[in-house]
């Protein structure tokens, strides 16, 4: 049995620690003593460190850690994960870059053609994390104000072109969003494997659209109940099509040598936040279904640290610390593994991790965490099936 771990690169800047708020690695807030990326020389000059530099690094570091390659986020604050990534192919040597982009942007048979000229020019370290928009005003800052359903409907279409035009034969498409006639890769392009396919989306519209087109079925971290429920129905959609859906986890931790010192930082970081940034994470307008699971965990609204744990080694305050989801994993080394397997037990097959500080915890989970997989009883029996 194989499971996939993927580290997530920050494109908008990193914290040194998750125990403070602030952004001193990358120039996404101003340049001051003891930021990095760019940094400060000596005299007070810019040391012409680039954050770019940094994400390779990080590139790097996952590389050497285990992990099979990097999910390249994108929002409107971010650097273009189509750029950044053929960057980051020259730094490493295996390392995959999962570009997320909203199909919606793009014309389909422009961006088949630029995947392929992508995979041939990485050796096919190309993975894609379709994203369809969560709605709401960070929708409209793209100029798009398509509804939920027809954005779903209109990702299924560009999928449906996307993958027709790289069989290398005129192909001819009437839908509702997108019609092309005779468009093909050329046979040169057409010979590149197609990027696998990561899917978002927790709506039904989601659903449907995942089970026709997506590799992998990507979902934040939810309650356990929660999510065994959405894997178990998004493999049924896509067994009635014929097909067989592997399901992933994107997910935060913090693991620490002791239950206590993960709890420690999270208490820290916990105290830190500031009201602006609870204003900012509170009532945002959206009509993604995931993000209104992860707001119904009600962490703007905490006031003691404790009252955001839902479960064992489960923290849903994660998003005051750093944005992104909410829910995340805290405690040892040991913990963390075991919740891990606990979720491969129930239906994950690859998972995006994630710490803070990027860097530095892509070779703590790497090197602590990923070597204790598979010695919990609830997951050797899956593993020894596989063997």
């Amino acid at each position: 049995m194989s499971i996939d771990f993927y580290w997530r690169l920050p494109t908008h800047g990193c914290h040194a620690t998750i125990r403070r708020g602030s952004y001193d690695r990358g120039d996404w807030s101003p340049l001051k003593p003891g930021n990095q990326s760019p940094g400060l020389t000596p005299d007070g000059e810019d040391d012409g460190y680039r954050y770019i530099d940094h994400l390779a690094e990080i590139a790097k570091a996952a590389e050497l850690s285990g992990f099979i390659g990097g999910l390249i986020p994108s929002f409107p604050n971010t650097d273009d994960p189509w750029t950044i990534s053929p960057l980051l192919a020259r730094e490493t040597k295996t390392f995959r870059f999962m570009i997320a982009f909203q199909p919606g942007f793009l014309d389909p048979v422009h961006a088949a053609r630029l995947s392929a000229s992508l995979q041939r020019a990485t050796g096919g370290r190309t993975v894609f994390n379709i994203i369809t928009g969560g709605g709401g005003p960070s929708q409209l800052w793209w100029g798009d104000s398509f509804a939920h359903d027809d954005r779903y409907g209109r990702t299924t279409e560009f999928l449906d072109i996307f993958r027709g035009v790289w069989r290398g034969q005129p192909f001819d498409y009437d839908g509702r969003f997108y019609q092309v006639e005779g468009e093909h890769l050329s046979q040169l392009l057409a010979r590149e494997e197609i990027p696998e396919i990561w899917f978002s989306g927790s709506s039904d519209a989601a659903l449907q659209s995942a089970a026709k087109h997506a590799d992998y079925y990507l979902s934040w971290l939810e309650p356990y109940a929660q999510i065994t429920d959405k894997f178990a129905r998004v493999k049924e959609r896509t067994a009635e099509l014929g097909g067989e859906q592997k399901c992933a986890i994107r997910v935060d931790l913090v693991a620490r040598p002791t239950e206590e010192e993960a709890w420690h930082d999270i208490r820290i970081g916990f105290e830190n936040v500031s009201d602006a940034t609870r204003a900012q994470w509170r009532g945002q307008p959206t009509d993604s279904v995931g993000a209104s699971r992860q707001a119904a965990l009600r962490p703007t609204e905490a006031k003691r640290w404790e009252e955001l744990v839902v479960g064992k080694n489960l923290w849903g305050g994660f998003n005051l610390l750093r944005g992104g989801p909410a829910l995340g994993i805290v405690g040892s080394y040991e913990q963390c593994a075991e919740q891990l397997d606990e979720l491969i037990r129930r239906g994950a097959d690859a998972f995006i991790l994630a710490g803070t500080p990027h860097l530095e915890e892509a070779y703590r989970i790497g090197e602590e965490v990923l070597p204790l997989l598979g010695r919990t009883a609830a997951v050797q029996p899956l593993l020894e099936a596989a063997e």
